[in-house]
């Protein structure tokens, strides 16, 4: 009838609930401060400092510095967003009941876990933007071909899989302080000796080792994506076996308050 309103009460689709938890999830990180820094800040500053750094010392690198360096800060930017940002974030909703009470929205937790995963990609976007721009300025050369793109797409989607699936593990185990202490603490670790930033191959005996964690896996692929266009297919199936790993831990010691 003409001017009739008529209700339609309801929860809305899964996908328009998820597509709005991913959107403000990533807008409540790119807001926060302290992961605005982890995201976007540290890495450049590792960057710009790296380049001109390797400059100065004469660092001995396969190509030149901003060449490899680029991609080793972009999956260090990975793994600043998809491991210590959410593990810190999610370390603090338990403690303060946000997660509880999402529990009682029509949104489901699978849906809850995935609307997170879409704000890390949502920032990750916009990290590799900035990145991207700074290297190019300093004078970044990638090989952009249909295959290195898509070979740094593949990267960063199973790389972010496995540092989510572990920062969700270490929230859901720890308390918010103790979750910010580790997280923070693997991150500096990786950060100086887990191969991310620089090759495995600047890291002498230990490069068996550094090639089988996820951050040494993570940096080998995208820097051989970038560098050379090709797929690094024992890499990423290394990130595999850690996603998968990550993913039954978190299964089975995820604690929901």
């Amino acid at each position: 009838m003409s001017g009739t309103f008529t209700p339609r009460p309801g929860s809305a689709p899964l996908g328009r609930m998820i597509a709005a938890q991913a959107s403000m999830e990533a807008r409540l990180m790119i807001r926060n401060g302290e992961q605005l820094l982890l995201a976007v800040v540290i890495p450049v500053i590792v960057l710009i400092g790296g380049v001109r750094g390797a400059e100065h010392v004469g660092l001995d690198l396969s190509d030149r510095p901003v060449d490899v360096l680029t991609p080793g800060v972009l999956a260090l930017a990975v793994m600043s967003t998809a491991f210590t940002s959410l593990a810190i974030a999610t370390g603090f909703e338990r403690r303060y009941g946000v997660i509880k009470r999402l529990g009682t929205s029509p949104l489901p937790r699978s849906g809850l876990l995935v609307g997170k995963v879409g704000a890390l990609l949502l920032v990750e976007l916009l990290q590799v933007v900035v990145i991207g721009a700074v290297g190019l300025v300093l004078g970044w050369d990638p090989e952009l071909t249909a295959t290195s793109l898509l070979a740094a797409a593949v990267t960063l989607l199973l790389g972010t899989a496995a540092f989510a699936s572990l920062g969700l593990f270490v929230a859901g185990v720890l308390r918010a302080e103790a979750t910010l202490a580790a997280a923070n603490l693997i991150y500096l670790l990786l950060l100086a000796g887990g191969a991310v930033v620089l090759p495995v191959s600047e890291y002498g005996g230990a490069d068996i080792v550094l090639d089988h964690l996820p951050s040494g896996a993570l940096g080998e692929a995208m820097r051989r994506a970038l560098m050379e266009g090709q797929l690094a297919t024992a890499h990423l199936m290394v990130l595999v076996v850690w996603a998968a790993l990550g993913t039954v831990l978190t299964a089975r010691t995820f604690r929901w308050e």
